[in-house]
């Protein structure tokens, strides 16, 4: 009788109490719009950031809330979702340590597009939207990060969108499993390690179809030796033949 893989999973968390000035420091470091600031910079921003800490499901806020702050990502997985036509969460992103969400303009009445929800245990940190002008108003560059960090995440919502339109479902699953291996990919015992909680439900969310038929495909890919899966985990095997199917050049 086969028995049920633990999982191999190991995400570090910093207890939200615990995350030290330099460790936050760190974080907003690795900020995007933030990168090329210097430590007394950094240190004058951390200031207008507040600390928060989420139990894996916990929402964040929903879609449609008032958008009021900008989140950072300290410890642990955020998962963006957005309510489709046909009624169904489709997740967006998972997002990991220095990633941003919610919201960066100050348009009055503005709410938020998606959903933010807490994967794992995390710990986030937040900036009031008024807060986070006063800081585009002191530091010009970090405004033309901003602007072009959000035309890069216009072109990639699109590329996505044309993606999950043109290829088939096993092209999609492996696409997405290429994406997620490139982000949060880890070499162990079992493969190239998805260090992610990832079920056979987000897989379907994230491609546009159904968790019957995503399990179908990652069942297939399993017995094609192209990966090895177990309850909410995911590692690669074969990644060139995977970016075969996803029509992703083999280099």
């Amino acid at each position: 009788m086969s028995t049920r893989r633990k999982s191999p999973i190991e995400i570090d968390f910093t207890e939200t109490h615990m995350c030290s000035i330099n460790m936050r420091l760190q974080i907003l470091g690795k900020v995007p719009f933030f990168a090329g600031l210097t430590h007394g910079d950094l240190e004058e921003i951390n200031n207008l950031f507040r600390e928060h800490g989420y139990e894996p499901d916990e929402v964040i806020y929903f879609s449609g809330d008032a958008a009021t702050h900008l989140f950072v990502v300290a410890d642990g997985r955020i998962k963006l979702m957005r309510h489709s036509l046909s009624g169904k969460d489709v997740l967006l992103d998972i997002l990991t340590s220095g990633e941003f969400f919610g919201s960066i303009s100050n348009v009055e009445n503005d709410s938020y597009p998606d959903t933010a929800q807490a994967l794992t245990q995390t710990c986030v940190l937040s900036i009031s939207i008024n807060d986070f002008h006063r800081i585009l108003e002191k530091y010009p560059s970090v405004v033309l990060k901003v602007l072009e960090i959000t035309a890069s995440r216009l072109q990639a919502a699109n590329e996505r969108f044309e993606q999950l339109s043109a290829l088939p479902v096993e092209g999609r699953i492996a696409n997405l499993l290429i994406v997620l291996s490139d982000k949060f990919g880890e070499l162990n015992e079992v493969g190239l390690l998805i260090q992610t909680p990832l079920g056979r439900e987000d897989v379907a969310a994230m491609t546009g179809t159904t968790p019957e038929t995503a399990s179908r495909v990652m069942s297939q890919f399993q017995k094609d030796g192209l990966i090895q899966t177990g309850r909410q985990w995911v590692a690669i095997i074969d990644r060139d033949s995977l970016k075969k199917i996803a029509g992703l050049e083999s280099g």
